[in-house]
């Protein structure tokens, strides 16, 4: 982490809005980095942690860290981009030094999508709270989109993205989907070639997905919706009538996977779309994919 990716000098150069404040930012993300990597559940166990001198050795002698009120105070006023930076240099620097030059998958560089929720609270709020309100109870909090690679290798976060919220209280707060846009663009802004395919769930089963996808130049595989448009459920009742292309065999838990495929057109895409459905085969029952 230090001599390679230089985390420490990425931390020292965070910011956040305190004035003449004890601990440095830097000072106070670190037991925060310590605690994503030994997947700390809490903030009640860090602060234990840190009372206790668990990371004592860690320090020169006489070094004391934060506590848990300054670390939360200081997270709520951090700069993000700061953090983006720090992303963006371990990401550059693993590219320099060849970590995915095999790719991730059969050659390829593959990354994955998916949102997910920070934080949330029907107390505390902020401005770039997103909000929910079910009868008398609004419920806040803070949503993003994270991309990671997938495959061979080290997990590497590519990029995020935070969701931001309605303008006002009558305009929406921004949907994942636009999310995950903005953030493959940021990516490809980046690091221009790095990503050959992004995989995303059924919400990106779309055109809107997929000509954004292929604008950048990039590939995207997604999971077909159970009930679509016309043109996938026409692709579906064909390949359900068409033979196998391919069999695996397996010894874990079912006998085997039989794979159909076959190609269709989706409205608003120039390009023909490849349909691959998976076919698990148990010894005393099937589930399909």
């Amino acid at each position: 982490m230090k001599n390679v990716y230089h985390i420490d000098r990425g931390l020292n150069k965070l910011s956040d809005g305190r004035v003449n404040p004890t601990y440095s930012t830097g000072e106070v993300a670190l037991p925060v980095l310590f605690g994503f990597l030994l997947r700390i559940k809490s903030f009640n166990e860090l602060s234990l942690m840190i009372k206790n001198h668990e990371f004592s050795q860690l320090f020169p002698r006489g070094t004391k860290l934060p506590q848990i009120d300054a670390i939360r105070d200081t997270l709520k006023v951090m700069d993000i981009d700061g953090l983006k930076q720090i992303n963006q240099h371990i990401v550059k620097t693993a590219v320099e030094n060849k970590t995915f030059q095999n790719g991730t998958i059969d050659g390829y560089m593959v990354a994955a999508i998916d949102g997910t929720k920070f934080f949330g609270s029907n107390k505390k709020s902020c401005s770039e709270c997103l909000k929910n309100t079910k009868g008398k109870t609004t419920h806040c909090f803070h949503s993003g989109a994270v991309m990671s690679t997938v495959g061979m290798g080290p997990k590497l976060v590519i990029g995020f993205e935070m969701y931001k919220p309605g303008q006002d209280a009558v305009t929406k707060d921004e949907g994942e989907l636009s999310v995950g846009k903005r953030l493959i663009s940021s990516v490809v802004k980046s690091h221009r070639k790095l990503i050959n395919v992004v995989v995303y769930d059924a919400l990106a089963c779309n055109s809107i997905w997929i000509n954004h996808c292929k604008s950048l130049g990039i590939d995207a595989i997604v999971r077909a919706k159970n009930n679509n448009n016309n043109s996938l459920r026409l692709v579906k009742k064909r390949v359900n009538k068409s033979e196998a292309v391919d069999v695996w065999e397996s010894e874990k838990g079912f006998e085997k996977v039989v794979v159909y495929e076959s190609t269709f057109t989706m409205d608003n895409v120039a390009q023909p779309l490849r349909f691959v459905k998976f076919a698990i085969k148990h010894k005393d029952k099937k589930r399909t994919r």
